[in-house]
């Protein structure tokens, strides 16, 4: 497994896609939160936390994720090096948790430079230093799970076709639907479908952000992306 993930990291950073992704994401999120005028701008919001960031992010990483994972496997059924990888000593699970720790590394480096707007809402405080510790940690910590069940979804879809264009959409679908679509769907019908609601990312990850880290939303998290990361390799042995 780690060298099919080191191997996964050095293709990110010798093409250019890791400094590509972490650019993009640094650069919509910086426009947004403190260029551009509107709801999602701090300094406009009037207090000294990152309450935006985090309503943001969840949907760049719905369309970024799915950028970096669809070549993970459509690429190598295309180019027909797939077919190598089955005849290494490595066993399909572990070239799946390979690919998969791969992105979310590449993903986890890309949130890393964030952490300098922890200490530019801390100076902005008043007085300095005045902002919530723990709604800002929770809020980390459900982006991390978010990353990790968003990067099994885009692996998985990765195997449904040897088309990166197919395999990016049919993420972002799915990405959005585990998201937010529960809670879209429980609107429609009641607009206060608990249960509907529950199913869905967006309900776990506020939970998360709200400050209080709930095992219930962990193992939600966590039952995602062991899901579909067993979908891969389902999907991949039946190839073989």
């Amino acid at each position: 497994m780690l060298s099919i993930l080191i191997r996964e990291i050095n293709f990110f950073f010798t093409s250019s896609i890791g400094y590509l992704i972490i650019g993009i994401f640094l650069v919509i999120n910086g426009l947004f939160l403190w260029v551009f005028n509107g709801n999602f701008n701090i300094l406009d919001y009037g207090f000294s936390d990152l309450t935006s960031f985090f309503e943001l992010a969840p949907w760049i990483f719905l369309f970024l994720i799915p950028a970096v994972t669809m070549r993970a496997f459509s690429d190598e059924k295309k180019t027909g090096t797939i077919e190598l990888l089955f005849t290494k000593p490595i066993s399909i699970k572990n070239i799946v948790l390979g690919k998969y720790f791969g992105a979310v590394v590449l993903i986890g480096l890309a949130l890393l430079p964030t952490l300098l707007y922890v200490l530019t809402i801390s100076q902005l405080g008043n007085p300095p230093g005045n902002w919530d510790f723990g709604s800002t940690l929770g809020s980390y910590l459900g982006l991390l799970f978010l990353v990790l069940a968003y990067t099994a979804i885009g692996i998985f879809s990765s195997t449904l076709s040897e088309n990166q264009i197919v395999a990016f959409i049919t993420a972002v679908f799915l990405c959005f639907f585990m998201y937010y679509g529960f809670e879209g769907i429980g609107s429609l019908l009641n607009n206060s479908d608990f249960v509907l609601t529950n199913l869905g990312m967006k309900d776990h990850f506020n939970s998360m952000a709200r400050g209080v880290l709930d095992t219930r939303d962990i193992i939600y998290f966590l039952s995602i992306s062991i899901l579909f990361i067993s979908f891969t390799i389902f999907n991949l042995q039946k190839e073989k």
